[in-house]
């Protein structure tokens, strides 16, 4: 799935590397706990989350990540913002709640858990 229907799905804004929305992702993963998504994320997967502090930067550059949505209006700091720009990540806020936005991306097709070989 393209991050630009990611954003349209969640009626998201766009924070930064709006340049790199026509990238896809293969998977998903929701979680306020990093410790999990190092634990269970696989390949190019869009990080739906809560928290925000850059450990959930650091962490999505360490997955290989593309793109991290921020769930209930979350907003990051512009540290956060500036980290993701250097690093590549697109970075979405939508005022969805956590439960409503993984079930509208599952809803229409981006699974957890699958590669693109899959």
């Amino acid at each position: 799935m393209k991050i630009s229907t990611i954003a349209e799905l969640l009626d998201a804004q766009v924070l930064c590397n709006e340049q790199d929305l026509d990238k896809h992702v293969y998977s998903a993963c929701g979680s306020d706990m990093m410790s999990d998504v190092l634990a269970y994320v696989k390949d190019q997967a869009v990080l739906l989350t809560g928290l925000v502090n850059t450990q959930v930067i650091r962490t999505a550059q360490m997955m290989d990540m593309v793109c991290i949505v921020f769930v209930r209006s979350k907003k990051p700091t512009p540290e956060m913002t500036e980290l993701a720009r250097e690093n590549g990540l697109v970075i979405l806020t939508t005022d969805k709640r956590m439960y409503e936005a993984c079930g509208k991306l599952y809803a229409n097709g981006l699974r957890g858990n699958v590669t693109k070989d899959e």
